[in-house]
């Protein structure tokens, strides 16, 4: 049961203040001496624990989002013990055993966030606050994570984090209640730019076309940062709206502006759309200020990929992960996902499930659900396994230091799903940077007294 529908809601504390409450004559064990440890938010007393899926399963990342809601439905079962166990057998170390976590069966529900961070947060807050979920996951917007984590530092529930590459993030919105195994825009900019550098040499002049809010605006300063560094001039960088469905009115000015790099800073299906009227509009066959025009993509995945068909081939970019890998947790997860929905996972989905059994793996740890000590847990832990090579959940900003992807869009695809090349695996210390240089309080870890 959980605090809320004892009738004591954290709101209703915060209303009331304690004088209300001793007035009611209910003194709540949260009060009493050495309670801390066994009375928190949606502490499970039952013999099952909860996930709250937060998906976008609909809106512009909602491809994204299927694909995690099937991860995270197999790193379920994996923690139960059904199926093939996955990466619980590669992951190093861990504790995990196959029977649910400390012993309880381990139960998820799901709420779709639209892509939006209001929807996110109104429904992480409806599977904590009714639906006790002892831990919330998932988004493919880092608007939506950035609202959820922050719910979730209030309400004394952990966030893993699903897709979310704004540097915000683990930067200047960081939580101590969030953590985030996805790499973010910064580490794209360090990877991608040195082979930009090389292939389209260092005399560019670059359009950025970004989407409007955090993720975008990271990617997009990011982006500058890389190619300036190189020589590239930025000629213009215009905002569009997430999900516009027609960027014709962006990409005119771009045929006139003198830029020979169109650096389109959107994800989803706003990057399959724009890429698509951007290929319509003749940009890959012009040439400008006597070299070949081209389009690069900062951030994509398989699912990116696939929707954009041809045009994707010879398109750079970076990725988090990729299922072609040939480590043992790499190909581990794809045969178990291929196995049980018959197509190679994407990004968000690995990240998705690596979220969740790296959260039980904390909660085995520890020895207990109570946050403080799951979060230590987390913090500063070493693991190998999950299919990214040595990781660091740093302690400092809550991100994962690991090897990420430079990609290329396949000229000569074999499958509908053989659309990536690996141009490059650049390695964790490469795109490890000082956290301080984003700012940022994780704030207290210990949780509020009610949900």
């Amino acid at each position: 049961m959980t605090l809320l529908k004892r009738g004591l809601s954290r709101r209703r504390v915060l209303q009331t203040g304690m004088a209300g409450i001793i007035g009611t004559g209910v003194m709540p064990a949260i009060f009493t001496k050495g309670a801390w440890a066994q009375e928190f938010c949606n502490n499970p007393t039952g013999d099952t624990v909860t996930f709250g899926l937060n998906l976008p399963l609909t809106g512009a990342y909602a491809e994204e989002g299927a694909d995690e809601q099937k991860a995270y439905e197999l790193a379920v079962q994996h923690l139960n013990g059904e199926g093939d166990g996955g990466l619980i057998n590669v992951l190093t170390p861990t504790a995990l055993k196959g029977n649910g976590i400390l012993g309880k069966k381990v139960a998820f529900v799901t709420s779709d966030s639209q892509t939006k961070s209001d929807v996110a947060r109104a429904g992480a807050t409806r599977m904590i606050e009714r639906d006790g979920a002892i831990m919330v996951t998932g988004g493919s917007s880092s608007g939506e994570a950035i609202a959820v984590q922050g719910l979730c530092q209030e309400l004394g529930v952990i966030f893993m984090a699903g897709l979310t590459h704004s540097n915000d993030t683990t930067g200047k919105d960081k939580r101590r209640y969030g953590f985030r195994h996805f790499f973010n825009a910064y580490q794209s900019g360090i990877g991608l730019g040195p082979v930009l550098g090389q292939e389209y040499g260092t005399d560019r002049r670059a359009y950025h076309l970004t989407a409007d809010y955090t993720w975008g605006w990271t990617q997009e300063e990011s982006m500058k940062a890389a190619t300036e560094a190189l020589g590239w001039e930025t000629v213009e960088a215009v905002r569009t709206p997430l999900g516009a469905g027609d960027f014709s009115q962006f990409l005119t000015p771009v045929l006139n502006s003198g830029a020979d790099v169109l650096i389109l800073n959107h994800y989803g299906n706003d990057m399959v759309n724009s890429l698509t009227q951007a290929v319509q509009f003749g940009m890959r066959d012009r040439q400008a200020n006597g070299k070949n025009f081209e389009i690069v993509v900062p951030l994509f995945s398989e699912l990116m990929a696939k929707g954009a068909g041809a045009n994707i081939k010879g398109i750079f970019g970076t990725s988090n992960w990729h299922w072609n890998l040939q480590d043992p947790g790499t190909v581990a997860f794809t045969k178990s996902f291929g196995a049980a929905y018959g197509a190679p996972p994407s990004q968000a989905a690995h990240t998705a499930y690596v979220q969740a059994l790296l959260y039980a793996d904390a909660c085995e740890r520890a020895g207990t659900f109570y946050p403080p000590e799951v979060i230590k847990a987390l913090e500063g832990h070493e693991f190998d396994g999950m299919g990214n090579g040595p990781t660091l959940y740093r302690a400092e900003d809550h991100q994962c230091m690991k090897n990420i992807l430079v990609v290329q869009g396949n000229d000569n695809p074999t499958s509908e799903y053989d659309v990536l090349n690996i141009v490059q695996e650049v390695d964790r210390e490469v795109v490890t940077y000082d956290p301080a240089i984003f700012g940022g309080d994780l704030g207290p870890a210990e949780p509020a007294p009610l949900c």
